[in-house]
């Protein structure tokens, strides 16, 4: 997983509250099993409208996407965290998520930011008078910063420490590999044993 401290980048203001993991990567693009090859497959069904925010030029180059209320709820869709980060995107901005969207991402190392739905929308309006206005979100001192304003949000402690150094789950696991070789080599030998 890429660590990920200080991110600044343009913004993609996507006014869409309710937005399903099918929406951002629609099933039928749902069948490779890498984690990369997904950016074209992002937002799919929206893609061929010009007025669609990732289909005008000024925000196609976006790496933090500031979305509406509810965004990634349905399935259980790795492929949507997948897909936003292959485009690009290393943060997204939200009022509330769905809930396996939002563990998903952070699994993966893809930050999603809770602000208040104010606090979004003034973002959203900065956004779209100025697309080039840089959007920080900084995981270190747990706060955005845009437009001479700064927002603070806040994440458990644990995964804001696996994603400032760049540990999956598996990896924070395994930095206990000694003290696990050592408890399994202590075992009685009649307990059962994994293969």
């Amino acid at each position: 997983m890429k660590k990920f401290t200080v991110h600044q980048g343009a913004a993609a203001p996507l006014r869409r509250t309710d937005v399903d993991t099918d929406q951002i990567i629609p099933v039928r693009f749902c069948a490779s099993t890498t984690r990369d090859g997904h950016a074209d497959a992002l937002f799919a069904d929206w893609r061929d409208d010009p007025e669609f925010v990732l289909s005008k030029p000024e925000h196609r180059a976006a790496t933090v996407l500031i979305a509406g209320s509810d965004f990634g709820t349905g399935s259980s869709r790795e492929y949507a965290v997948w897909a936003l980060q292959d485009y690009g995107f290393r943060a997204v901005i939200a009022p509330r998520y769905g809930d396996i969207f939002r563990a998903n991402s952070l699994m993966n190392g893809l930050v999603t930011v809770v602000l208040p739905v104010t606090d979004v929308e003034w973002l959203w309006e900065l956004t779209e008078a100025d697309p080039a206005a840089a959007v920080t979100v900084d995981l270190e001192l747990l706060e955005v910063r845009a437009g001479g304003r700064t927002f603070p949000f806040t994440l458990d402690p644990e995964i804001r420490h696996r994603i400032l150094h760049g540990i999956d789950p598996i990896g924070a696991t395994l930095l206990h590999e000694e003290d696990i070789a050592r408890y399994e080599a202590a075992r009685r030998p009649a307990l059962p044993v994994t293969g």
